[in-house]
C-alpha cells in the first residue's frame, strides 16, 4: 500500500513538472517551448489558462474600421496570474496569448449584441523569456498551429508596449483584476503614469 502511494505521488510529480533539455532545471508550467530552430510552439491548452479580459474591435491606430467585428482574448498561465498579484510583474518564462476570434450579431436566439464565433483569426504571444531575448520579452505570431518565428524588434509592437503598457511592458492597463495590483504595488510603468497621470 505504501508502495503504491508513493508511486502515485512520484508519478503526479512527473505530470507536474517539467524538465527541460534532460539538465534538471524545472520550467513553470505554460512555460514557452521552442523546436529545434528556435521557432515557438503553440501551447494547444492556452483556453485552460487564466482568462484576463477581451476587447472588441480594438485598434491602436486611427483609420476606418473593419467589416467585421474582432474579440482579442487574453489567456496567461495560472502560476504566472497568480504571481503576479504577489509582485505586480510577470515571473520569467510567462507567456500572454492574445487570441482573435471574430464576432458576430444575430446568431441563435441572439437579437441584439456581438457574440463571439468559432472562427479564430489569429494567435500571438508575448513571452518573457530573458535567458533567450535582448530586453526579456518578445513577440510571436503565429500562423494557424504552425510553429512561429520571433516577430523582429524593429517591429512596432516592441516600442508601443515600452512607451504604452502600464506594467512589466505589457497592457496592464486593460485587465481589470491586474491594474489594481500593479497600482497598489507600485510597479506601473512610469511612462504609462505619465501619460495617464494614473499613479494611484
Amino acid at each position: 500500500m505504501k508502495t503504491s502511494y508513493t508511486l502515485n505521488v512520484l508519478a503526479g510529480a512527473a505530470v507536474a513538472l517539467v524538465l527541460l533539455g534532460g539538465a534538471g532545471e524545472l520550467v513553470p508550467e505554460g512555460a514557452p517551448q521552442y523546436d529545434a530552430s528556435g521557432k515557438m510552439v503553440l501551447p494547444t491548452d492556452y483556453r485552460e489558462w487564466i482568462f484576463l479580459s477581451s476587447g472588441m474591435d480594438m485598434s491602436y491606430s486611427e483609420g476606418p474600421a473593419p467589416d467585421h467585428h474582432m474579440f482579442n482574448n487574453v489567456f496567461v498561465p495560472r502560476a504566472a496570474y497568480l504571481s503576479f498579484l504577489k509582485t505586480g510583474v510577470w515571473p520569467d518564462k510567462t507567456v500572454l496569448l492574445l487570441e482573435g476570434r471574430v464576432g458576430a450579431g444575430n446568431v441563435s436566439i441572439a437579437k441584439r449584441g456581438v457574440v463571439q464565433t468559432g472562427e479564430v483569426m489569429g494567435i500571438e504571444a508575448h513571452v518573457k523569456d530573458t535567458a533567450r531575448f535582448n530586453g526579456g520579452w518578445a513577440f510571436f505570431g503565429f500562423d494557424g498551429d504552425k510553429p512561429a518565428e520571433m516577430i523582429p524588434t524593429s517591429a512596432s509592437c516592441y516600442s508601443c508596449h515600452q512607451q504604452h503598457a502600464a506594467a512589466d511592458t505589457t497592457f496592464v492597463q486593460f485587465y481589470p483584476t491586474l491594474l489594481p495590483v500593479a497600482t497598489k504595488l507600485g510597479t506601473l510603468n512610469p511612462a504609462y503614469v505619465a501619460e495617464t497621470g494614473k499613479s494611484k
